[in-house]
């Protein structure tokens, strides 16, 4: 039996708030709430802090207590934080500050940059909880292997941040933490899993962001919250140190990778990952530095509207047609295209990660209550099997939605011949992409949606998950990603008889099934049921894309979203561009 009774991990989650909420005041109290000229601090880009430590225009106390006092803002508002190193941050900042005081040398490329670290990641005398409080007052022996590169690198770390309970879903709640909201919105979730990292940066009180990335976790925080980020493909950044309730899964590969708040920062850090290839080998990380890209003046860039699970909605369509418009009058080719078997991501996804029916993923919690959120992912494995497979049958031929029974179908216990069945099933669909898009139509790239709707409310991933689809797919097929944000929700994004002329669902078409009335009728409406898709309720939230290239490509993914948002133009993004409510 579990040794924790209930009583023990509410006590345990009080005292670990109750430990965060002592840590930020007992700096904090130190110094004002709020003065006139951290706006100028927390307002400037991780590049600009550099450039102004270097010319002694700042120090690295003084931007790092900025940043503090806006985290402990932010931290109230929105709850990113779990872990706190105020601390110790101005400790380090009091160190770089005399360094470069004695030498006249930066440390490194980010010098003085306060940052936040997504909770898995280890940091050395603190705990790595993931939401579990079994894993509380258990602190970390040492950095992880990232988290070294970053300290080399003159980052000053200020806190670790929330994450969903497994990890495994992309609204960011635990019972250890709670719930982390958005900043334009907080009655809308930030994303996950690493959605804490997204409100600290989107809130300005983080000047750069680290992540990770298994099934969208660094592109769908990026695009509810506004910011930029990349989800490297496998094998360019290691993950020693980077904890996980089920280590030993590898099927999909996860990824740490940057987030920011503007395109040049996440290209610095990227620098910096890509350069700290770990002195071991036994986790098969690329020797291989960041490599400079110089790109064709016309570029050649395919994009698509729709993945086959959800319609896409009418601001995220918008989303990717002022892309392609902007990058037209940039001058470059824009090509649309099908995207090849896109149903078949989730439903391989569902098959890989739900194999011993989420047992280990789900072992640390103990008597800690499941998050609802986690409702329809883990609903196949915990099933009985004749349950499971009558469900099945009735979601295909009576409420006649195929898609989602086969997703269904897809999510129970299997056994070893269902694993390699799958896995092969993995590798022809990422030959069948190559074959039918990149050798076929020659793209540098492709521009897809983020997600199929703008952020979800609160509670909205517990029968929309598959949601994720659009960001499975190029985890499936090992693709570097990026995401860029281009717009946000108006009143106008109205669902239209032209938006259902271009969005609705195509017939079954031999083997090829494209939608589920299911889902599409949770986002959209229907039937008397009222959808999650409001544009008027969900008025200024970020609405972005995907940057998508090929493996082993990720520097010429960045390059190309540089392209992107140089096409794009100002457009209300970046540091500063969050106001606190009157």
């Amino acid at each position: 039996m579990w040794p924790f009774s209930e009583s023990t991990w509410l006590t345990i989650a009080r005292e670990k708030q109750q430990h965060r909420a002592s840590e930020i005041s007992k700096v904090t109290e130190s110094f004002a709430k709020t003065i006139s000229g951290d706006e100028q601090y927390t307002n400037a880009s991780a590049t600009q802090i550099v450039k102004n430590i270097s010319e002694r225009k700042w120090t690295a106390v003084d931007v790092t207590t900025a940043f503090i006092r806006r985290a402990a803002q932010i931290q109230e508002l929105y709850n990113p934080i779990t872990e706190v190193l105020f601390d110790d941050a101005l400790k380090q900042a009091q160190a770089l500050d005399e360094e470069f005081k004695r030498t006249g040398q930066l440390k490194g490329p980010l010098h003085g940059v306060p940052m936040s670290i997504k909770d898995q990641f280890n940091i050395a005398g603190y705990d790595t909880t993931i939401g579990f409080s079994a894993w509380c007052n258990s602190p970390a022996a040492k950095d992880a292997h990232v988290v070294n590169a970053l300290r080399r690198a003159g980052a000053v770390i200020i806190c670790k941040t929330n994450v969903p309970q497994t990890m495994l879903n992309f609204e960011c709640s635990n019972p250890l933490w709670g719930a982390t909201c958005n900043p334009w919105n907080a009655l809308y979730t930030c994303g996950g899993s690493s959605g804490g990292e997204a409100a600290m940066l989107a809130g300005d009180a983080s000047a750069l962001g680290l992540g990770s990335d298994v099934g969208g976790s660094l592109r769908i925080p990026a695009l509810y919250c506004g910011l930029y980020s990349l989800k490297p493909g496998a094998g360019r950044i290691s993950r020693e140190g980077a904890m996980s309730s089920n280590p030993g899964f590898d099927a999909i590969k996860v990824t740490p990778g940057p987030m920011g708040r503007t395109m040049q920062d996440v290209e610095t850090l990227s620098r910096v990952l890509f350069a700290s290839t770990p002195a071991n080998d036994y986790e098969g990380i690329a020797p291989v530095p960041y490599r400079d890209v110089k790109l064709p003046s016309k570029l050649r860039i395919g994009y698509y509207f729709e993945d086959g699970w959800i319609r896409t909605s009418p601001a995220n369509r918008r989303a990717v047609q002022e892309t392609v418009d902007a990058l037209r009058k940039a001058g470059h080719e824009v090509v649309e295209f099908e995207l090849p078997s896109g149903p078949k991501a989730l439903q391989l996804f569902a098959a890989l990660t739900s194999g011993d029916g989420y047992q280990t993923l789900q072992s640390p919690v103990g008597n800690d209550p499941i998050e609802k959120n986690l409702f329809l992912i883990t609903l196949g494995p915990r099933l009985f099997r004749w349950v499971h497979s009558t469900a099945v049958w009735f979601i295909t031929n009576i409420l006649r939605d195929p898609l989602f029974a086969k997703g269904l179908s897809n999510s129970k216990h299997s056994n070893l011949s269902d694993f390699w069945k799958n896995s092969a099933s993995m590798k022809t669909m990422t030959k069948e992409f190559y074959d039918l898009v990149w050798d076929k139509y020659h793209f540098d790239a492709i521009i897809a949606p983020g997600m199929s709707c703008p952020a979800l409310p609160h509670g909205g991933t517990t029968r929309l998950s598959p949601l994720a689809n659009g960001t499975f797919y190029y985890n499936i097929i090992d693709s570097p990603v990026g995401a860029i944000p281009v717009t946000r929700v108006t009143t106008e994004d109205v669902i239209t008889d032209e938006w259902k002329s271009k969005s609705d669902i195509p017939k079954s078409e031999g083997d090829r099934v494209t939608g589920s009335w299911i889902l599409n009728e949770g986002v959209y409406g229907g039937n008397g049921k009222v959808g999650v898709y409001d544009p008027v309720k969900m008025e200024g939230l970020p609405v972005g894309v995907q940057v998508v290239g090929r493996h082993w490509e990720d520097e010429k993914v960045l390059a190309i979203m540089h392209v992107v948002d140089q096409a794009l133009g100002p457009r209300g993004f970046g540091p500063g561009a969050w106001k606190p409510k009157a």
